[in-house]
């Protein structure tokens, strides 16, 4: 292993730790955009991706502007194939019709589009993930009495259950990644990826393993971020950092929202 995966770096006082996901840590960039930017590398221009606001959004349009140009970006609302220059504050904004192939109705999109597999990727949160990827994003504490009412699935467990890659963008703590979820909202058994603030975690004989660490985290933090047990891939590797031309592209989006 590489010191960077031995041991976090060191953090001066005027440098903000690289996995709280606020500030600009000395090495030049935020932990929201690392997470945006290894998200996007998954993409391909092959790939029709139904795609949240956001993270999943940034990295799904991080995607089109560098090496997936051809990729179709398919939002809840009904847009398809659509192209912001800007990245869009929520699933009806204008930007998405005006710029998008196609616009059709909402129970088009998921009866037509996504429950018939026309969409292979598909980006998830939640507040929420336990070991095999099933996701809540209902409610926090008994579902009768919840300490905390969550927004709902929404489209989430059709996204779940009807492209063949959900994958899932959430900042990494123990109360996120928990041993038993207080409710499930998703389904796992289709999640290829977990994309955090620390790392990536991919499925492994049926349980998300860690197999990668983003620069400056260690492994330590991973798992002290983690409420079970969290199991570690043997050919674990660092992850490649931003590069210039992923950067300008994503603060090019950024600045423009």
């Amino acid at each position: 292993m590489t010191k960077a995966v031995e041991r976090s770096a060191a953090v001066g006082p005027s440098e903000t730790p690289y996995g709280s996901g606020a500030g600009l840590p000395m090495r030049g960039y935020k932990a929201d955009e690392m997470m945006a930017v290894e998200a996007s590398r998954r993409l391909t221009s092959k790939n029709v991706c139904f795609v949240g606001i956001g993270l999943p959004s940034l990295a799904a349009n991080l995607a089109r502007r560098t090496h997936a140009p051809g990729c179709v970006l398919v939002y809840e609302s009904g847009t398809i194939g659509a192209k912001p220059t800007r990245l869009p504050l929520s699933i009806g904004d204008g930007e998405l019709a005006e710029t998008a192939d196609s616009v059709v109705s909402v129970p088009e999109m998921f009866a037509y589009w996504l429950q018939s597999g026309r969409i292979d990727v598909g980006f998830l949160g939640a507040a929420q993930i336990d070991r095999h990827g099933n996701l809540n994003s209902t409610v926090i504490g008994r579902y009768d009495a919840p300490k905390v009412r969550l927004p709902g699935g929404g489209g989430a467990p059709e996204i779940a259950t009807s492209v063949d890659n959900v994958f899932v963008m959430l900042r990494q703590t123990s109360r996120a990644f928990v041993e038993r979820l207080d409710f499930k909202t998703s389904r796992g058994e289709r999640v290829r990826v977990v994309v955090t603030d620390l790392g990536v975690l991919e499925p492994r004989e049926g349980e998300l393993t860690l197999v990668r660490v983003h620069p400056g985290v260690s492994v330590d933090d991973a798992r002290a971020a983690t409420a079970w047990e969290l199991a570690v891939a043997p050919d674990l590797e660092e992850t490649e950092p931003p590069t210039e031309a992923e950067l300008a592209a994503l603060r090019t989006l950024e600045a423009a929202a």
